[in-house]
Parts: structure tokens; sequence; C-alpha cells
């Protein structure tokens, strides 16, 4: 994983706690309803919200889902942006950027506009693994840009390497693997955005 120093500012990783926080208590949240409606531990969520951990994945969705947001609503906010860009272009240096646990970074690359569908760059390091499926409306495409994918939808598993392509519907429990001993870059396609 990056460490917070040694990025540069575009690439800072989002301080995703104090929004999870500032959401939590806008809607009049506390704690222990949020960890109940979520599934997770109090003491979990609370070291979410200090910075002191990431969530996984899973725990993201599932905390999204209890706050009535889509995952894309916890990725940082991009540097200022061209007025006549912003709602359709997402240059490199202003991707939006959300890290979890086990290392695993996405970029967002489409604009956060009301568009039908939201393209992520996901970085999975060696051996990370999302361990526990999930389930979303919609339908999910990806195409693995580097390295070696597992993929498990369902009861079915696939391994895909490097110009492998996949699709299926987000409704079917998913999860994913990196396998190798180099780092995997994934490019996933997702109608409509409701991860």
């Amino acid at each position: 994983m990056v460490s917070k120093n040694a990025t540069s500012a575009a690439e800072a990783p989002l301080q995703l706690g104090a929004r999870i926080r500032q959401l939590r208590k806008r809607q009049g949240l506390t704690l222990s309803r949020l960890a109940e409606t979520s599934g997770l531990s109090v003491g979990h969520i609370s070291l979410i919200e200090r910075e002191l951990a990431q969530p996984s994945i899973n725990a993201l969705v599932n905390i999204a889902r209890s706050l009535g947001v889509t995952v894309q609503w916890f990725f940082n906010d991009p540097a200022e942006q061209a007025e006549d860009e912003k709602d359709y272009i997402v240059r490199r240096e202003q991707r939006p950027r959300l890290d979890y646990q086990s290392g695993f970074v996405d970029h967002l690359l489409t604009p956060r506009n009301q568009r039908q569908l939201e393209m992520i760059h996901c970085l999975i390091p060696p051996g990370a693994s999302c361990d526990e499926g999930y389930s979303h409306n919609g339908e999910e495409a990806g195409f693995v840009l580097k390295g070696s994918l597992e993929l498990f939808v369902g009861e079915r598993q696939f391994h895909l390497e490097q110009g492998d392509s996949f699709a299926y519907s987000s409704s079917e429990p998913h999860r994913y693997r990196n396998p190798g001993s180099g780092e995997a870059i994934v490019i996933w396609v997702i109608t409509p955005p409701s991860f």
C-alpha cells in the first residue's frame, strides 16, 4: 500500500472515515445503528471513521447501502476542473480515488454526473482478495489490463489473464482475487452506476 506521505496531493488517499462520519451524523444515525444495519461491529466502524482502518470492499458496500448511497459517493473529490470538461472528461491526475483494506485501489474513470454507467480502474496487489461475495443492481463487464485475476460469480470460478475480458449480472454474488506474484490492473464497467 502507498503511504499517505509518498503520494502527490492529486493522488492522496481519500479521508474516507470523515466522509462516512459526516454522512452518518447528517442522517442522525448512531454508530450502533450503522453497525446494526451494515452488519459490521461498532468498533470496526469507529476505526474506519477515525482513519485507523480501511474497509474491505464488501464492508464499504454495506456501509453505503446502510447510508442510502452508492460506493461512488465515497470517492475523493478531484482537483478543480475546467467547467467545460467536468461532465465529460476525467484527467489522469484528477481521478477520484478509493483505498481499501488489503491494498486495493480504485480510480473512478467516468465523471460523476448522472450517466448510465461507471468505469473503474482497479489496482489489485499480489495475493490480495475480496473474500466476501457481494451483489448489487445492474451488470458488470471488465478487461484485465495487466496480471491475472480469479473471478468468482455465484458458484462459478474463472481464471483470467492479461487481455481477457468478462461480463456478468451484478445481482449474482461476486468476488475476485489476484492469484499472481505481480500487481493486477482491471478496468471494470458497471451499469447503472450502482457500485
